[in-house]
């Protein structure tokens, strides 16, 4: 059982709770779902130890979810399982001078970037405990065939961001009872990263959607050139989308092919991504955007411009993103020291340690016009149906209209 499948299994009602609580920014039900949903993470993977301790085959562990450790990825568990096994585990800790490898950020990011698509489609790095990033901010050719005159510099220079990556800080708990830590390195390592993963991605997709810029990533939502009122941005104007139609729905797309004022000129749009709420995608999205083919059947999401639908529960009903997903860069990384450290501040299950990792990072859009802020409060279903007609100088004409 992968580690997708895992928490399919574990976390409809419970992440669904966790995600309303992380909206609300309610700290005590987040905290309440999260060690529930640890608590059934560890008991199915000890289910899942009892089924494959006499496995050598390294393909059906992989099946599992269960990954081969790197020497060094190894050594740092083993580390932390010694520490926690010790009389003091707090000082035992801060005695080991083992950092998380960053192998293992790797790991946790492809593991949420398979559970949540929107991760998957922005420009999502192991920052690798960098302090800056550079950001080309509209992928520009940084080469030129000009001498390098102080004019072209400077032209240059506009076009590059420096982000400052330790702005945002996640740190997530992990609760591990005594007998998960009997099961070995490759086992906590399973754990760890479901962990991490679910503990991160609901924060991220907040900020990335949503994020006022304050101690956390700028959302996509948010003005770039608008006022910052300490240190929050503001949000971009909406543009009302009534209909699907080609007309109307290409006029919203049309302003993500220009480049900002700053850099000027154009860019190609192969494909936008919409992310809207998963109540508006069912009840307004998808009827606008289904076709009933001649044979009866229907194909779904069929827009007038390439478009990749997201459904985020970050997003409030009528309220909806359109953009480059590429154009949004976040990174992530272990901090400067990467060590789990002990925490006896939440002791939520018995028999049971719990333990802290902080993760930094920042994110932001590469330009601002690579995102649009859409109020979907008066987008009517307007579903398209295909029908056959007969005429006479053509037997059979397929005509798509309006309903």
């Amino acid at each position: 059982m992968k580690n997708k499948d895992l928490l399919k299994r574990e976390n409809m009602q419970l992440m669904q709770s966790l995600s309303e609580a992380l909206k609300n920014d309610d700290q005590e039900a987040m905290a309440a779902a999260f060690t529930q949903f640890a608590n059934g993470v560890q008991e199915r993977i000890m289910e899942e130890f009892g089924d494959l301790q006499q496995s050598r085959d390294s393909a059906v562990l992989a099946s599992r979810g269960i990954r081969q450790l790197t020497s060094e990825e190894k050594e740092f568990y083993q580390a932390w399982i010694d520490s926690a096994k010790s009389v003091n585990p707090q000082q035992a800790l801060v005695d080991t001078q083992k950092a998380m490898p960053e192998t293992i950020i790797d790991s946790v990011i492809q593991d949420m970037q398979e559970a949540h698509p929107l991760l998957s489609e922005i420009d999502f790095i192991n920052c690798q405990g960098a302090i800056k990033m550079i950001v080309n901010a509209d992928n520009i050719d940084l080469a030129t065939w000009d001498a390098l005159t102080t004019a072209i510099a400077t032209e240059l220079a506009g076009k590059i961001d420096v982000l400052d990556m330790t702005l945002a800080k996640l740190s997530a708990f992990i609760p591990v009872s005594k007998d998960m830590l009997n099961l070995g390195p490759v086992w906590l390592d399973n754990y760890v990263r479901i962990i991490l993963s679910e503990a991160s991605a609901g924060g991220l997709e907040k900020g990335i959607l949503k994020g006022t810029g304050k101690n956390q990533p700028i959302g996509m939502c948010k003005d770039l050139d608008g006022a910052v009122t300490q240190g929050v941005y503001a949000d971009k104007t909406k543009v009302v989308l009534k209909t699907l139609e080609p007309v109307e729905y290409c006029a919203v797309v049309a302003p993500l092919a220009k480049k900002p004022d700053n850099v000027g000129g154009y860019r190609t749009v192969p494909e936008v991504m919409l992310v809207v709420n998963p109540v508006d995608y069912i009840k307004k999205v998808l009827p606008s955007s289904t076709v009933r083919a001649t044979d009866g059947t229907y194909k779904n999401n069929v827009f007038p411009y390439p478009t990749k639908v997201i459904q985020s529960a970050v997003l409030d009903e009528g309220e909806g993103i359109m953009g480059l997903a590429k154009k949004y860069f976040m990174g992530i990384g272990a901090g400067s020291s990467g060590k789990i450290e002990y925490s006896d501040e939440y002791q939520f299950l018995e028999d049971n340690r719990v333990y802290i990792t902080k993760m930094y990072g920042m994110g932001r859009p590469k330009d601002n016009n690579a995102f649009q802020y859409l109020d979907l409060t008066s987008l009517k279903p307007m579903p398209l149906k295909v029908e056959v007609t007969n005429a006479e100088d053509n037997p059979v004409v397929t005509k798509a209209k309006t309903a």
